[in-house]
C-alpha cells in the first residue's frame, strides 16, 4: 500500500463527496438529548461492576481545554478566544469537580493507558496550572506504566524551555499544529508562525526524548496551490516528525463562525485539492513515511506504523490509535466519551458546563445507547477503517448474523466499488485494495445505515 494510487478522474469525481471520518459509529451528529446524566451514570456503574467481577481494560481519558489567545479562521473546534488567562481558574475548578464525579462512580485509581490534552490550546494554561491538573488526574486515576500521555501544542506560544517542563510533568507525546508554512496561506487563516520556530521546537522535543512527535497539516485552505503545498510537504518531511496528520479543510461557515472571515473565492478548486492530496501522499511516502490510513502517516519505526503492519490499529475520537478498543472518559466542555455500548457529549458552552457541575451533575447534554444493529455495523466499519479487511466469519460469530443476508443490499453496492478497483469481494471477506485504502471512508460509508436513510451528507467534510 505504499505506492501513491493512480485513479481515473471519473472515479475521483464520484468519490469526492462529503462523508464521516468514523472516529465513532454511529457518528456524533446522531447523538440525542434523551441520553443525559442519568444514562451516563448508569454506564459508569456498569463498568465499575464489571471491574469488580472480572476486571476491565484500562481507560482512555481526554481533557478538553477550550481557550486560545487568537482565532484561526479555519478552526471548527470548540474554543473560547481570550487573552485573559485568569479565566482558566474557574475552568480548572470545574474540571476538578467533574473528575471527582467520575471517582465517585468508578473508585479512585481506575487504570488509564492513554491520556490526551486537546483543545483549543492546552498550552494556554500556565505551567503551574498544567502541573496541578496533571497531579489531579494522576491522583484520580492510576496511569499505567508505559501509558501514552500526549498534549497538543500551539507553536506560537511554546518555547524549548516550556517543552522541557511538559516532559517533566510526564508528557511523552506531543503534537504541533502547523497547517501550512506558506506565508500567504498563514495570513489568510490568521495563523502566522515561521518554519524556523517550528523546527527549533521539534528539535527540542526530540532532544528531550518525547516518544512520538506529531505534526498537523491541512490542505484546501485559502491561497493554497498544489505548488505551495508541495513546498510545505517537503519542509515538514525534512523535520522528520514521527507522525503526520493530514486533514482536508471543510468550509462550513454557516456552522463555524470564524470561517466566515475566509474569502471563499480564495479557496482552491476541487481539482487542485485532489492534486494537493495526491502530491502530499507521494511526497510523504517518497520521504520514507508509511501511509497509515485516511489522514495519517508515520515513520516505519513509530508505534502507529508497527500497529498498522501487525493488524493492531484502532480508531477512537482522537483518530487512529495503538490502544485497544477501550472506554473513553471525555472531560471538559464539549468533550465526547464512550462508555460500554454508549456515547456521550458534554455541554458545548461554558455557562452550561459550569451550571451542571455546580449542581453536582455530569455535564452530559446528549449521547446514544447503541442498538444491536449499531454494534454490528460499527464492527464492520471499524474493521474496514483499521485493518482494511472484514472477515465474514468473525462478524457472524461475534454478532450472530449472516453477513450475506444481513448486508445483502450493501454487498450489492460494494460490487460497484469492486469494479472501480477499490475493494475485492470474496466469499469469505471484503478486502480494501491499495487504491481503495486512500478512500476507505467511502468504502465504510456503504455500511452506514444512517447515511443510507438520508442524504444529509453536507454536514461532513469531503473525502478528498
Amino acid at each position: 500500500m505504499q505506492n501513491a494510487a493512480v485513479l481515473p478522474d471519473e472515479l475521483l469525481r464520484r468519490l469526492d463527496v462529503p462523508g464521516p471520518r468514523y472516529t465513532s459509529y454511529p457518528t456524533a451528529d446522531r447523538f440525542v438529548e434523551a441520553f443525559g446524566p442519568a444514562e451516563y451514570r448508569q454506564a459508569l456503574r456498569q463498568r465499575a461492576e464489571g471491574a469488580t467481577v472480572g476486571g476491565t481494560p484500562p481507560l482512555s481519558v481526554y481533557v478538553h481545554i477550550p481557550f486560545c489567545e487568537s482565532v484561526c479562521y479555519y478552526c471548527a473546534c470548540n474554543k473560547v478566544i481570550t487573552k485573559h488567562h485568569d479565566r482558566a481558574r474557574e475552568y480548572l475548578l470545574a474540571l476538578n469537580a467533574e473528575i471527582e464525579m467520575h471517582v465517585a462512580e468508578l473508585g479512585r485509581g481506575a487504570p488509564v493507558s492513554q491520556l490526551h490534552l486537546g483543545g483549543g490550546s492546552p498550552t494556554f494554561l500556565s505551567d503551574e496550572e498544567l502541573g496541578a491538573l496533571m497531579v489531579t488526574l494522576k491522583d484520580a486515576f492510576r496511569v499505567a506504566p508505559g501509558a501514552e500521555i500526549s498534549i497538543e501544542v500551539d507553536p506560537r506560544t511554546a518555547t524549548p524551555a516550556r517543552l522541557e517542563r511538559l516532559a517533566a510533568m510526564g508528557f511523552n507525546r506531543i503534537s504541533f499544529g502547523i497547517q501550512d508554512f506558506d506565508p500567504a496561506v498563514q495570513q489568510a487563516v490568521h495563523r502566522v508562525q515561521s518554519f524556523e520556530s517550528v523546527r527549533d521546537l521539534i528539535e527540542a522535543a526530540r532532544a528531550l526524548g518525547f516518544e512520538s512527535i506529531n505534526a498537523d497539516l491541512i490542505y484546501g485552505l485559502p491561497r493554497q496551490t498544489p505548488a505551495s503545498f508541495e513546498r510545505t510537504v517537503a519542509q515538514v518531511a525534512a523535520l522528520r516528525p514521527d507522525r503526520i496528520a493530514l486533514y482536508a479543510y471543510a468550509h462550513l461557515p454557516e456552522r463555524f463562525k470564524p470561517q466566515r472571515r475566509i474569502v471563499a473565492a480564495e479557496l482552491p478548486a476541487g481539482a487542485q485539492r485532489v492534486r494537493m492530496l495526491g502530491g502530499a501522499i507521494a511526497g510523504f511516502i517518497g520521504a520514507g513515511y508509511e501511509y497509515i490510513g485516511m489522514d495519517h502517516f508515520a515513520l516505519p519505526g513509530d508505534a502507529l506504523a508497527v500497529a498498522r503492519r501487525q493488524g493492531r490499529l484502532h480508531r477512537n475520537f482522537q483518530g487512529y490509535s495503538t490502544q485497544p478498543d477501550c472506554d473513553l472518559i471525555g472531560l471538559g466542555v464539549s468533550a465526547i466519551g464512550r462508555m460500554g455500548a454508549t456515547y456521550s457529549q458534554n455541554a458545548k458552552t461554558l455557562p452550561e458546563y459550569y451550571d451542571a457541575v455546580r449542581q453536582g451533575q455530569f455535564p452530559i447534554v446528549r449521547g446514544l445507547a447503541l442498538t444491536r444493529d449499531d454494534l454490528v455495523r460499527r464492527a464492520v466499519i471499524m474493521a474496514l477503517m483499521c485493518q482494511g479487511r472484514v472477515e465474514f466469519e468473525s462478524i457472524e460469530l461475534a454478532h450472530l448474523v449472516r453477513m450475506r443476508e444481513y448486508f445483502a443490499s450493501e454487498l450489492r453496492e460494494m460490487e460497484a466499488l469492486a469494479e472501480g478497483g477499490l475493494v475485492e469481494l470474496g466469499d469469505e471477506a471484503i478486502q480494501v485494495t491499495a487504491s481503495g485504502w486512500y478512500f476507505v471512508r467511502g468504502v465504510a460509508m456503504v455500511f452506514d445505515r444512517h447515511l443510507r436513510a438520508d442524504r444529509m451528507r453536507e454536514r461532513f467534510s469531503r473525502i478528498i
